[in-house]
């Protein structure tokens, strides 16, 4: 007999929507809090120093088959890529994963991406405590439910997204991005009770970053954070836009006024500028400039929809081409560099009544004297995550990408998740725009 199919409000379908069924409601005891989880000095050991660039594509390849759920702690055997300490090269290594609680979802990652918010975790430039297994943008197949699950179902083709607490008002409002309890359940890496998820022999390991830990070739996540999309869909492409192309399509969808005829500069044309680039030529802006020091994703920008390109490498300040190619200023600019010397030049680039939106904290403090927001109403704004509201961007990125319109395979490169070590430097050096790790059949 068939099994029947469970659609819910996150279902996708390629040329077709469905719609959400009757709605259940399901109280949770408790709060999201912190709990410090024990990390014994034994985890933090010199063998996990100095990490090959590749990992043992074997072990890879055995810990990606099935496993069953085996013995009296209900574990099962996975490989995932660990970071031990701030600043050391991932080791791939298996560990154990828990049985889904009842509120649960086990997914077989098949693909994930590679963000500069990993990197920044592995480094220690974001709050996460060590050992924590990173990666946030997977794609995979459902092994297994808890008893709690209505909306998915074992067999489903999902995409893993962050996850948020879905009860405080910021999430009751629809800004999941802005959870009143994002720490908890973005950084913290254990689950809202203080528990891990996984585990390394006696050593707990986090196994919760945004929800997922997707560098793993087995995940635990919940109904909050799974997308379903058609079984047949092209995971290894879809996994490039959980996370930077929702950022930048959602910074000029959602956040910023970019309608037809808006003159947009986007500074940094990464993943995320380059979705901000094909979002806002869908939707109309005119002019669209793109600005970065690497010529050949300024050529991209152009093929994909940007109306000019200015090299940082050879033009110091670019605002006077701005103000000269857009009649006086532009209405919008994006910075996803997050260096505060862009920052300045992407604010003096705006006419007045301008708006300057700001996508990463990673760089220092931003200088910029009142009177180049006063004189002219200039504004800045912080967007986190595209200003998205659960997984409906994705959503809507998934149909546009099925369409040919929202083309992210043009930034993706693949590479086994065994070589994620030599991914991560090739997107360090600017060689590869979007990676994206693939499991083993």
């Amino acid at each position: 007999m068939a099994r029947r199919e469970r659609r819910g409000p996150n279902a996708v379908y390629f040329g077709r929507t469905q719609g959400p069924p009757r709605k259940r409601v399901r109280r949770t005891a408790g709060g999201a809090e912190d709990r410090p989880l024990p990390m014994p000095i034994a985890c933090l050991m010199s063998q996990h120093i100095g990490a090959p660039l590749y990992a043992d594509a074997a072990l890879v390849e055995s810990r990606t088959q099935p496993h069953s759920l085996r013995g009296d702690d209900a574990t099962m055997e996975i490989v995932a890529a660990v970071a031990w300490n701030p600043g050391e090269t991932l080791t791939v290594e298996p560990l154990e994963l828990e049985e889904p609680r009842p509120d649960e979802v086990l997914v077989k990652i098949e693909a994930v991406g590679v963000c500069p918010t990993d990197i920044g975790a592995r480094d220690g430039r974001l709050p996460v405590s060590f050992p924590i297994i990173l990666g946030h943008e997977g794609a995979g197949r459902v092994v297994q439910v808890g008893k709690e699950i209505r909306t998915i179902a074992a067999g489903d083709a999902v995409l893993v997204t962050p996850d948020a607490c879905g009860r405080c008002d910021r999430c009751r409002q629809g800004q999941t991005t802005y959870c009143d309890n994002l720490f908890a359940y973005t950084f913290a890496g254990v689950r809202p009770d203080g528990s891990p998820r996984a585990r390394k022999g006696a050593v707990p390991v986090r196994a919760a970053f945004f929800g997922q830990s997707s560098f793993a070739s087995y995940v635990l996540a919940t109904e909050r954070n799974l997308l379903r999309v058609p079984g047949d869909a092209p995971l290894q492409w879809l996994a490039g836009l959980v996370c930077g192309a929702q950022t930048g399509a959602g910074a000029v969808w959602n956040a910023m006024p970019v309608t037809v005829g808006t003159a947009l500069a986007v500074f940094g044309v990464g993943t995320v500028g380059l979705s901000a680039v094909i979002a806002a030529k869908l939707a109309g802006a005119d002019p669209i400039i793109a600005v970065d020091r690497v010529s050949s994703r300024l050529r991209l920008a152009q093929e994909l929809g940007a109306t000019y390109a200015i090299d940082l490498g050879r033009v110091s300040y670019p605002v006077d081409r701005i103000i000269r190619w857009t009649d006086g200023g532009c209405q919008v600019a994006l910075d996803t560099t997050g260096s505060p010397q862009v920052i300045r030049l992407a604010v003096e680039s705006l006419a007045t009544r301008g708006v300057c939106g700001i996508v990463t904290g990673k760089g220092g403090e931003i200088c910029l004297p009142p009177s180049a927001l006063l004189d002219k109403g200039r504004m800045i704004r912080g967007i986190m995550g595209g200003d998205a509201t659960g997984s409906l961007l994705l959503k809507k990125l998934v149909g546009l990408f099925s369409e040919g319109k929202f083309p992210i395979d043009r930034l993706v490169k693949h590479y086994p998740f065994a070589e994620i070590n030599r991914a991560i430097a090739a997107m360090q050096a600017g060689e590869v725009i979007k990676p994206v790790l693939l499991f083993s059949a």
